[in-house]
């Protein structure tokens, strides 16, 4: 159970706003800036990520049709501040539950820290690093993976915004959320091929819509933590579009970090970082200490420099 504490407050002129205590659940810190940056797919719309001001805006769905923007960025010390605009207290009690829910406060850590403190090159980690930002749903970060694969980034980023500027639910701020598998599923061909340019993956995302729209498809039980590891790999490799990479990538977003992502850019980093080139058995031989956060902690050795080290 976490140990975080939630304290709302609602100020004049319908501003609202929450403190979220950034403590995990095994009662380790929680560092925010490196949840926050902690992946590129987090940085996707309707994410903003403001590296100088350290904060994350995002759009959300709220039950009953409507969207509302929040952004969340360091509060007093010790805690995350979560601020909207225009809330009631039905929908603030959602927004601070999706807050939490992508900052993984929830999650414990603690033992990924103790096998951390032990090893020279990560240890620093042990500080609060570690949390992988996910989205509000689980459906979100399958269609962003998807749209991740055998791409350049810039297509990645084209794809999802289109998707969610002409399908999202619009908030009072213009601001999009991420479209709902209905609004994906409605969408007819022609719009993932010439609006979104999804090329062969438009009818992977209409087909992943339209399952989990019809009720075929529930992939927000693949956050339940007591499936088991290959369980949920079974899962997400039956699922259109979702390869291997696809499968190792979002396994990390779901929390289970035993496998490591080993790709166009991950092998190369490491190479560089590591002052020779390693094929992949050598790589996962190096962080097989960490059994079954192996994954997070090769993501971790190869993210370090994303984020400047601050004096302590």
């Amino acid at each position: 159970m976490s140990h975080s504490v939630t304290r709302s407050t609602k100020a004049m002129g319908k501003r609202w706003s929450a403190e979220l205590e950034l403590i995990g659940a095994g009662g380790e810190p929680v560092d925010l800036h490196r949840t926050l940056s902690s992946h590129g797919v987090a940085a996707l719309p309707p994410n903003a990520f403001d590296e100088e001001m350290q904060t994350l805006t995002t759009t959300l769905a709220l039950p009953g049709g409507k969207a509302r923007t929040i952004r969340i960025g360091a509060g007093r010390p010790g805690f995350a501040l979560v601020q909207a605009e225009d809330i009631g207290a039905r929908d603030a009690t959602f927004l601070i539950d999706a807050a939490r829910h992508m900052l993984r406060l929830d999650a414990d850590l603690s033992p990924f820290y103790e096998a951390a403190r032990e090893d020279p090159e990560l240890d620093w980690a042990s500080a609060g690093a570690g949390r992988m930002l996910r989205s509000a749903t689980v459906f979100e970060d399958v269609v962003k993976t998807i749209c991740t694969t055998n791409c350049a980034w810039s297509a990645t980023v084209r794809m999802v915004t289109a998707l969610v500027s002409e399908l999202g639910l619009e908030a009072p701020d213009r601001r999009h959320a991420f479209p709902t598998p209905q609004a994906m599923a409605e969408a007819d061909e022609a719009f993932y091929r010439d609006g979104v340019r999804a090329g062969y993956r438009g009818a992977y995302l209409r087909a992943l819509a339209g399952a989990v729209a019809d009720g075929k498809l529930d992939l927000e039980v693949l956050d339940d933590p007591e499936l088991p590891d290959d369980e949920v790999a079974e899962r997400l490799l039956a699922l259109p579009g979702c390869g291997p990479y696809a499968t190792a990538h979002m396994m990390m977003l779901l929390g289970r970090y035993s496998r490591l992502i080993l790709d166009s850019w991950t092998r190369p980093k490491y190479a560089r970082l590591n002052g020779r080139k390693a094929n992949d058995k050598t790589i996962e031989r190096r962080f097989r200490r960490y059994r079954e956060y192996a994954g997070l902690a090769f993501w971790l050795y190869l993210t370090r420099d994303w984020v400047e080290e601050r004096p302590v």
